[in-house]
């Protein structure tokens, strides 16, 4: 079966089973990869332009997400959706305008739909499933701030939440760029509303080089590619057509307090790369770099290189060497379905020089998805002259950090509510203190005990449990940190991001949850101290740098960085954007530890209280 000779479907409940080739071609009424890859364009300022800076405006444009759509409607960076992929080499100052341009009508519609029994989930198929536009967010006005995620930059730099900015305003930025060789990116970061105006259009990649990446001689020019994955759901008009417009649809599974509506976190049918829904990419049988961006609202994709031919994942040809952070000390073959949640990055190389003449697709193999194809390599079938050789150290500057090496360090601990604690319907961001057990009511409120891998038991108070809460972590500026993320279940793995530092996973301890757990949603506090139940192993791509890290529930994910290269006021939070505008977000001040010792109040600042 040819391409053109796929016929589509009107909706996923016709589909049928997804695993069967013919089927999984034809989606809810688009056809897969008849769309080329688009590229972002590359911007390169030079050394003057640098210094006198750039002007990035947000503008208001129409794009087509694929040839069987109506134009649609997007905010976007310079024009362009995604973004300009901006290139610095390590060391250059940039300084950026980012201009709010903005201009018409909010370009999303927002619903929130109830599941019906027996029929697909909301989030699977396209169109409103009979729940009414939300007012609120039409009325919505372009009230943006970029954050540079990953950046060391200022906290008056960092694309603070609230210091958004209306049409006719520009937010000036500078960025040091003093950072190894990596993969960050930019995007929205207006407080309560990222996850509308980042599924709006408004993201981007931006990429440091060094000597040391420059001297590995990767697959650079047309052959180094990004590839920035999200998901979308569009709009239908009455008759059941697709009309184009970004569709926002979350789906109920309760009420809160105030008897609002409690939604999960978005996800939609159709996923797109660089723009393009379910697009293809012609390539030399040779290596190729790719910088992968998972740029979704809230899905985890298990990626994976699929035969289309044979359905069977492609192994021995695809290996990473980067993550969020920078470089991995050596490539690590990708033979499995790799894990990458919202802001995460992945830096791989392909060798389809094994796969001259053959097609293959980027699939997500995880569970439960309407349409796993993401988009599809078509390999030239003619032979390269190909001088690239993988090398077998991509790193040598890396070093690992485990507890036995650790610098010395202080130590926070972070608590991941299930939905329902204590009377709040969403899941939240508990600051835990430490504190000594005869001075708190056990069990109580906000009290968690632990039973730690030495057998001791500690006894922890919770600080804070809102954006808004008092100010509850002040670090010292060089200091080495700790931070513990502690998932105490009910609402999936959380992908933890702290601004402004990398940091390295030092273990993942369980802490069994479910039936019988110590911890006590009603109460809010454990009943009896959580027990460690060991430890599972750190991956290879978790091993190295990092800016962001799964949490999965039942796990303590310990993680440590250095708070260094720059201070001020920044965030810490989920990166399920839905997760973040509800109040998984929390502040944190970098200081001098000179001046930390004239701050009045208790903030538990310093080395985490040790």
């Amino acid at each position: 079966m040819t391409d053109t000779e796929i016929q589509p479907v009107r909706n996923p409940a016709e589909a049928g089973d997804a695993t069967e080739p013919a089927k999984r071609e034809a989606a809810a009424e688009l056809t897969p990869f008849i769309d080329a890859l688009s590229i972002p364009p590359a911007l390169r300022p030079g050394r003057q332009e640098a210094l006198n800076g750039i002007d990035i405006d947000l503008t208001t444009t129409w794009v087509r997400l694929h040839a069987q759509l109506p134009p649609t409607k997007v905010w976007a960076y310079d024009g362009h959706y995604p973004g300009p992929t901006i290139e610095v080499p390590r060391g250059r100052r940039l300084r950026v305008r980012w201009n709010n341009r903005l201009t018409g009508g909010y370009p999303v519609t927002a619903v929130e739909a109830v599941p019906k029994p027996g029929a697909p989930s909301p989030s699977d198929v396209p169109g409103r499933s009979g729940a009414e536009p939300l007012a609120d967010v039409a009325a919505l006005p372009p009230w943006t701030v970029t954050h540079l995620h990953g950046a060391v930059t200022g906290g008056g730099n960092d694309g603070w939440a609230e210091n958004a900015v209306s049409p006719g305003d520009s937010q000036l930025t500078e960025y040091p760029n003093d950072h190894r060789a990596t993969t960050w990116w930019y995007h929205d970061h207006a407080m309560d509303i990222t996850r509308w105006n980042v599924f709006s259009g408004l993201a981007g990649m931006y990429l440091v080089r060094d000597d040391e990446e420059r001297a590995l001689r990767l697959p650079a020019g047309e052959y180094e590619i990004p590839l920035i994955i999200q998901d979308r759901n569009l709009d239908q008009d009455e008759d059941g057509r697709l009309t184009g417009r970004l569709l926002h649809k979350t789906v109920v599974v309760g009420k809160d307090a105030a008897d609002k509506n409690v939604t999960l976190p978005f996800t939609g049918p159709y996923t797109l790369v660089n723009g393009v829904i379910w697009p293809h990419l012609d390539v030399a049988a040779r290596w190729y770099r790719f910088r992968v961006l998972n740029a979704a609202n809230a899905r985890t994709f298990q990626l994976r290189l699929v035969d289309d031919a044979t359905g069977e994942q492609v192994r021995g040809a695809a290996w990473q060497i980067g993550s969020d952070g920078g470089l991995l000390p050596r490539p690590v073959p990708v033979d499995e379905p790799l894990s990458v949640a919202s802001a995460e990055r992945i830096d791989l190389l392909v060798d389809f020089g094994r796969l001259r003449g053959r097609r293959v697709r980027l699939e997500n193999a995880a569970p439960g998805v309407p349409y796993p194809q993401i988009m599809q390599v078509r390999v030239g079938a003619e032979p390269v002259r190909d001088p690239f050789v993988l090398p077998q150290v991509v790193s040598a500057s890396f070093r690992r950090i485990t507890h036995d090496t650790a610098p010395k360090h202080g130590h926070r601990m972070v608590a991941l509510t299930p939905p329902g604690t204590a009377g709040n319907a969403h899941p939240e961001i508990w600051e835990l203190h430490e504190v000594d057990p005869g001075h708190v009511k056990i069990p109580s409120e906000g009290i968690v005990q632990i039973k730690g891998a030495d057998g001791k038991v500690r006894t922890y108070q919770r600080g804070a449990r809102t954006f808004d809460d008092a100010l509850g972590f002040m670090v010292e500026h060089d200091a080495w940190e700790q931070w513990s993320f502690l998932n105490l279940g009910g609402a999936g793995t959380h992908p933890m991001h702290i601004h402004l530092i990398d940091f390295q996973v030092l273990s993942r301890d369980v802490y069994p949850q479910g039936p019988g757990s110590p911890f006590d949603t009603q109460l809010g506090g454990t009943r009896s101290p959580l027990e460690y139940g060991g430890s599972v192993p750190i991956s290879p791509g978790d091993s190295a740098w990092k800016d962001v890290i799964q949490v999965p529930v039942g796990q303590m994910v310990n993680v440590i960085g250095r708070f260094h290269g720059a201070q001020g006021r920044f965030m810490y939070h989920c990166h399920l954007l839905e997760h973040e505008d509800m109040g998984m977000m929390r502040p944190l001040v970098v200081m001098p530890a000179e001046v930390m010792k004239f701050h009045h109040g208790d903030t538990g600042h310093g080395h985490g209280g040790h």
